[in-house]
């Protein structure tokens, strides 16, 4: 039986995107599922658009995802010693490849070059950069896993794209093949945007060995606001940033497993484990899955309910910094675990625990300075400070001095936290302290 082997190879040229989390998660469900192996593959042959340090970030955060390799190569590292020059001299020599001395054009202008066949490839250069010599009139195909259907060019409509550059680095189309071979990659599973290069990679798997990869093209996600693909410049697409905005690892890898893929039942909630041993690669869907804030935020509060309060406490004392006592967050959170979708929003739910708010005497409504002075009667007045005393001993002060109970409790929710929209506010007041919530009930009102 054939040991199942997939890769993700990103470029380090930014932050990695969701639709590339998206494109890991799957290529390691596939290998995974059948006990295979996931590889890491950084290209980076394109030197320009190498951003500095990314590569150790697109490793930094795979880990937080826990999607961990089996193997690691960096394409810059394998042109060093040659496996891609190699290559293209193997396909000069059989005729399948020519080399071309023509002003260079960047991959964008080459693909839509109305001019599909190159003027030197019937000429005897020995030198320059190398160009696949696309035969006229022939049928390329392969199944695709993820759409389930075979895919089908004719070679009168593709061109002769530049394997191996002037400079010695190989392009996209070369690199890609060579190291699929040589990493005996049993399936590829990447971005629907390399559908049209396709056709250009098939060719040299065939002209370079025996046997190809099974190939899979992942669906485009769009956009639940507008219905069109996510862009860089509308949308929040980048990992890191959902990160930073309070979502946790495994709410978001949960997530983005259903951006594309479907499990037999309803089932919505999978850890990573349960993900790789329910995966079936006909669980993929045809149709392009849409990215809805409002249903992570609902999956990320899911995850956030049912976390340990040890858990969640250390997620959120790391979440900002170690800017909150690790053990007052530890007894908020029962109150406010209920509340949050995401971390960020502990603050301004809780934020009153470790900071004195200011109170706005315009959020009052009333005779709130009664309400307030009976308040401090009752709280000074406890013998036994517990929730049980203090519910009792408040709604006796309200009855006997017939207040409304809304207007009541209001008024001492505003003196204690500054806002009319908190936890509940007894449960509260046990966790600040009798001292504390008197100091704040006497300032008010002063």
């Amino acid at each position: 039986m054939v040991q199942i082997r997939t890769r993700f190879a990103p470029s380090p040229t930014g932050f990695l995107h969701i639709g590339g989390l998206r494109t890991a998660l799957y290529s390691y469900a596939i290998a995974k599922h059948s006990n295979g192996d996931f590889i890491l593959r950084v290209e980076d042959t394109d030197q320009k658009r190498i951003v500095e340090g990314a590569t150790l970030a697109l490793q930094n955060i795979l880990k937080r995802f826990g999607l961990v390799w089996d193997e690691f190569y960096i394409q810059s590292e394998r042109q060093k010693k040659g496996f891609y020059k190699r290559a293209a001299d193997k396909l000069v020599q059989q005729g399948h490849a020519f080399y071309c001395q023509c002003k260079p054009k960047n991959a964008k202008e080459e693909g839509f070059s109305k001019q599909l066949r190159d003027s030197c490839r019937n000429k005897k250069f020995t030198s320059g950069a190398v160009k696949i010599k696309v035969p006229d009139n022939v049928a390329v195909s392969y199944f695709d896993f993820v759409h389930q259907k075979e895919i089908l060019w004719n070679t009168n409509d593709v061109y002769d794209a530049t394997l191996l550059k002037s400079d010695g680095f190989p392009t996209y189309h070369l690199a890609v093949v060579v190291d699929d071979l040589d990493m005996k990659i049993t399936h590829i599973l990447r971005g629907h945007d390399w559908l049209p290069s396709t056709p250009i990679h098939l060719l040299i798997f065939s002209y370079l060995s025996n046997r190809r990869p099974e190939i899979g093209h992942a669906t485009d996600i769009l956009s639940g606001e507008t219905g069109k693909k996510l862009s860089k410049r509308r949308d929040s697409v980048f990992v890191e940033e959902f990160l930073k905005e309070g979502y946790l690892p495994e709410a978001l890898l949960n997530f983005v497993m259903l951006l594309g893929w479907a499990p037999k039942d309803n089932r919505e909630i999978f850890s990573l484990e349960e993900f790789v041993e329910a995966f079936d690669i006909k669980g993929f869907q045809d149709a392009n899955p849409k990215f809805f804030i409002e249903k992570l935020d609902w999956m990320n509060g899911e995850y956030i309910r049912k976390s340990k309060v040890s858990n969640l406490k250390s997620q959120i004392f790391d979440f900002f910094e170690g800017g909150y006592d690790k053990d007052l967050i530890g007894k908020t959170l029962p109150l406010v675990k209920e509340r949050i979708k995401k971390l960020s929003e502990f603050e301004s739910l809780a934020g009153f625990f470790f900071e004195r708010p200011k109170v706005d005497l315009k959020l009052f409504s009333g005779d709130y300075k009664k309400h307030l002075k009976v308040a401090l009667g009752v709280l000074q007045g406890l013998n036994s400070f517990d929730l049980e005393s203090l519910n009792r001993k408040l709604m006796d002060s309200i009855k006997g001095n017939k207040f409304k109970t809304g207007d009541f409790f209001m008024a001492l929710r505003i003196a204690i936290t500054g806002s009319r929209f908190t936890p509940p506010i007894n449960e509260s007041i046990l966790v600040l302290g009798r001292d504390e919530v008197v100091k704040r009930i006497k300032k008010v009102l002063k």
